[in-house]
């Protein structure tokens, strides 16, 4: 089983594929067994790696998730990065709650980063939405549970429950995800978003907004799908990632060649 440590918890990670690094980062309920689409579609031409973030999935549980949760999770990622390929960097790509948390990696850990692709994130969810979709993980949705159930094995409820009790603590926090501001973030980023997200509060204008911030980045809506754009739509989010992927390449060769 492949894993490593991590502040002494042991997490687990699923790969696929040979070449530079990229690292798959779930969003919250989910986990790397979601993402064998993406493992096998990115593996064509990448080590694709979709890590378990700290308490989901198969890595080791925590009694209790940090506020930070989702820096740890970056933080958590460029341990990754260090335990595979030391001293180098890699493209980070995450959707939803994962797509903070790649984002947060290159605020906090540059030095791990090449590139982000961030899909279907915003900076803030109001409270009052994000104490809503703990009321409805409360109904307990025969769907919902077979995902959950998927993603996390027998222990799901306490995965959901730990997961439920940080939201509602983000809540008290006015929502927001982010202390530093994206202006700070130095490397290509992609964000991805579907119009019709009826997840995310306000979306499309906290994407247009995130996209104005980050210096080096570019930001595609696709009409259609719903959240996240990566599984609602996902040929159409693959096409949009390869040509972020192949434009990343050329600069890089491009650069090699100058010098």
């Amino acid at each position: 089983m492949p894993a490593f440590s991590y502040k002494g918890y042991s997490l687990f990670y699923r790969e696929r594929g040979e070449g530079p690094l990229l690292v798959i980062l779930p969003g919250n309920t989910a986990s790397g067994a979601l993402h064998e689409g993406e493992l096998q579609h990115f593996g064509e031409r990448y080590h694709a790696v979709a890590l378990d973030l700290p308490g989901t999935g198969r890595s080791e549980r925590l009694e209790v998730w940090p506020d930070d949760w989702w820096l740890e999770g970056a933080r958590a990622a460029a341990a990754l990065v260090e335990y595979l390929v030391s001293g180098e960097q890699a493209v980070v790509m995450g959707t939803s709650g994962g797509g903070v948390a790649a984002l947060l990696m290159a605020q906090h850990r540059p030095d791990r980063v090449r590139a982000v692709i961030a899909d279907s994130c915003v900076k803030r969810q109001p409270p009052a939405v994000l104490r809503q979709a703990v009321a409805d993980r409360g109904q307990r949705h025969p769907d919902a549970v077979a995902f959950w159930r998927h993603a996390h094995g027998d222990d799901w409820e306490q995965v959901i429950e730990a997961d439920s009790d940080l939201l509602l603590r983000l809540a008290e926090r006015d929502g927001r995800w982010f202390e530093k501001d994206l202006a700070e973030i130095r490397c290509p980023v992609l964000l991805t978003g579907s119009l019709q997200d009826r997840m995310l509060h306000d979306g499309p204008r906290q994407m247009v907004a995130m996209a104005e911030e980050i210096p080096e980045s570019q930001l595609t809506l696709v009409n259609g799908g719903d959240h996240p754009l990566m599984w609602s739509r996902a040929e159409r989010f693959r096409r949009i990632a390869d040509a972020f992927l192949a434009a990343l390449d050329d600069d890089d060769r491009g650069e090699v060649g100058g010098v």
